[in-house]
């Protein structure tokens, strides 16, 4: 590639210019995707490692410093990408090692606390509700009912409905979120 190419794209690419960062990424991307297969054998893990490396280069790309060429500069990235790739899937294959050596242990017990513990977290949860919009809740959830249904049966509008409904389910989440990240690492890891 020509020195002028190269302060073009790179110049380009520094005050934003998508018609730039395009012809790059066409460049590039088949070839790093080939570079990164190297390193990570799957070949969609090394198109999500090429496609963030040029999301991070869009996004840093006026505080870029390039001491060799632009091709250099994406080679290198693709090859540290993909080794801290590589790392954190040791790490997490140790992580998982030592949680399920540890977890097996309590998983029976757990398992039946868990569903005890859930139900009456939820129960709590849903009683914390305002008045009206444990209403919603409930006839949707437990009685089965249609958002139009509830709105004739409560007297307002389907709007009203969904915002409830939608108020009720973030409340809900915000309670339970702490409870569903255990629960999720427990059995991501377990």
């Amino acid at each position: 590639m020509s020195n002028d190419l190269q302060i073009r794209l790179i110049e380009g690419l520094k005050s934003g210019d998508k018609k730039i960062f395009d012809e790059i990424f066409k460049m590039y991307y088949t070839p790093l995707c080939h570079y990164c297969i190297r390193y990570v054998s799957d070949p969609e893990i090394t198109e999500e490692i090429v496609q963030d490396l040029f999301f991070k280069l869009w996004i840093k790309r006026e505080s870029l410093i390039l001491h060799s060429s632009l091709q250099s500069y994406l080679y290198k990235a693709v090859k540290n990408h993909s080794l801290n790739y590589i790392n954190q899937l040791k790490i997490q294959e140790r992580h998982r090692q030592y949680v399920g050596f540890t977890a097996k242990e309590t998983h029976d017990s757990f398992d039946q606390l868990e569903e005890t513990d859930l139900e009456l977290l939820i129960k709590g949860a849903i009683l914390k509700l305002p008045e009206k919009r444990r209403a919603v809740f409930e006839l949707s959830r437990n009685d089965g009912l249609k958002y139009a249904q509830i709105a004739e049966k409560l007297n307002i509008s389907i709007k009203t409905v969904e915002a409830q409904m939608s108020k009720a389910l973030e409340q809900l989440r915000t309670v339970l979120k702490e409870y569903v990240l255990v629960a999720l690492l427990f059995f991501l890891f377990g």
